[in-house]
């Protein structure tokens, strides 16, 4: 027997279970996993792709930061339109059109033809990836088949981009550099066949209000402007110019798309999403975790690889310890608890544990053995983050309207992707300060030039990784105090809120057998 919670007769018959929802499950987790694959894939074959298409020093950073622009910037609309049009069908014409723009780039003749592929993947990346979420969201309404649910994507979410260097060092090495692309094909052609034959979206779902265009303009351009302010200070600096434009830019258009937001009819965004304390909790804490490790898999690919003499393969391979982590705490440990504790006592210990594991990689040295230093840190951090990723995936979308969904999964998307470029920029100016200091320190000591040089990049990477201890404690912190909420399915999590938090609660069903 079945109750479903806050709903009428109808409204319950529109949210009855979909019985093919684990095969879709299956589907759905492919195309995410090939989405977060593909951040880190492309970094490996970049050389490789650099020397085939004769692309200069200069421009090669464009080869990420296309994508990066046009996936961050893209977003909300994304999510926006996964709610007009319908989840699946916008899923199905994400991973098609990405499928398309893969085969694009791995035919790629030239430098334009390439970038172009980029920036096209991450516009269909940006309509696949909210559509993804928010179809677990409306799909899994049942407690423990959510928590269960959303520890496979969490773990997805998190070891993807590790998944992407094996993969991404075992194609550069042993094919070339254009299976980096050629390999998104298969996945995304499985997946649009899967979810088209086996996804039921529940009825009733749509937000079918009209488009807020001056709202998607506002937003477009101000995630783009932020992402490539970033990005732009990674390579000429803070105090450049052009990079001080974009961040006053980005601080304008913002401010004007949340003003904008908070008088339309029909906003893109509705506040309510991002004003619920949980929700908003969730999105700042997982944005300040993505910052920490997208700093840690640049500084760890390189110091395996130029320090230990790692080939892209064997680095791919070192860090499998991690992705184990992540899975285990993902589903053996988040999804456990996730129905028997509140998501604070999960996410604040897993971010904790994570800043141990980075801790340890603090006293990394040019002689450091991976057995006693690395290979501890990995399971620790992958431990923490898949225990703490699966909660906050799950937290970002429950509660919300349906005919929010896309949008709130959405800003789950977008806290990633700005913590992504933040974190590279960020931590990378931080190593490569400390590294010029450090030279400039013992120039005159008599030691070898290129130990010195190797000494002084580790000793960048330390002094980065530092401060991603400082970024995951604070993940930590932010987690227990503002996410207040109990456990899923629990009569605490029902009343966790006052107010609007309270009222959002009951509108996705719960279903208790």
């Amino acid at each position: 027997m079945s109750k479903t919670v806050g709903l009428s007769k109808t409204d319950q018959l529109s949210f009855s279970p979909d019985p093919s929802r684990w095969k879709a499950l299956a589907f759905i987790a492919l195309a995410q996993l090939m989405v977060v694959l593909d951040a880190t894939i492309v970094n490996i074959a970049l050389p490789s792709a650099q020397h085939a298409l004769h692309i200069s020093d200069a421009n090669k950073q464009w080869v990420i930061t296309a994508y990066a622009l046009a996936f961050g910037g893209l977003l909300l609309f994304g999510g926006r339109i996964a709610d007009l049009w319908g989840r699946k069908r916008t899923f199905v014409v994400g991973l098609l059109g990405f499928a398309a723009a893969s085969a694009l780039g791995g035919a790629a003749t030239g430098q334009a033809m390439l970038l172009g592929s980029r920036a096209l993947q991450g516009a269909f990346g940006a309509l696949l990836a909210p559509a993804a979420l928010s179809l677990l969201a409306v799909m899994f309404t049942d407690a423990k088949e959510r928590a269960k649910a959303f520890g496979i994507y969490g773990a997805i979410a998190g070891g993807g981009g590790a998944v992407g260097l094996i993969l991404g060092g075992f194609l550069t090495e042993y094919l070339n550099w254009r299976w980096t692309f050629f390999v998104n094909i298969p996945f995304a052609i499985v997946a649009a066949v899967g979810a088209y034959l086996v996804i039921r979206e529940p009825a009733g779902t749509r937000n079918r209000s009209p488009l807020d265009v001056p709202g998607v303009i506002l937003s477009s351009t101000g995630l783009v402007a932020l992402v490539y302010g970033f990005t732009r200070a990674e390579s000429a600096g803070w105090s450049d110019s052009l990079t001080i434009s974009m961040f006053i830019a980005s601080a304008v258009l913002l401010t004007a798309f949340v003003t904008l937001e908070a008088k339309v009819r029909h906003p893109l965004l509705p506040l309510r999403v991002i004003a619920n304390r949980n929700r908003g909790g969730v999105y700042l804490s997982l944005g300040l975790a993505i910052i920490a490790m997208f700093g840690l898999f640049l500084f760890l690919t390189y110091y395996l690889q130029v320090v230990k003499g790692f080939s892209p393969v064997k680095t791919g391979f070192a860090f499998l310890p991690m992705i184990a982590g992540m899975i285990t705490g993902s589903t053996q440990i988040g999804a456990r608890l996730m129905t028997r504790v509140p998501p604070r006592l999960l996410m604040g210990p897993g971010f904790l544990t994570a800043a141990v594991g980075m801790l340890l990689l603090t006293q990394l040295d040019i002689d450091t053995s991976y057995a006693a230093v690395i290979l501890p840190a990995q399971i620790l951090l992958g431990l923490g983050m898949g225990t703490a990723f699966m909660p906050a995936m799950s937290l970002a979308t429950i509660g919300v309207e349906p005919r929010d969904a896309g949008v709130a999964s959405a800003m789950v998307n977008t806290s990633q992707q700005v913590g992504g470029a933040i974190g590279t920029a960020l931590l990378n100016t931080i190593a490569a300060s400390a590294t010029t200091a450090y030279i400039t320190g013992h120039a005159a000591s008599g030691t070898n030039l290129e130990l010195l040089k190797l000494q002084a990049m580790v000793h960048g990477f330390t002094a980065a990784i530092w401060w991603a201890v400082a970024i995951l404690t604070a993940a930590a912190t932010i987690a227990v105090t503002l996410i207040n909420t109990g456990r899923p399915g629990g009569s605490s999590f029902a009343a966790s809120g006052s107010g609007e938090d309270a009222e959002d609660e009951v509108r996705i069903p719960v279903v208790a057998h």
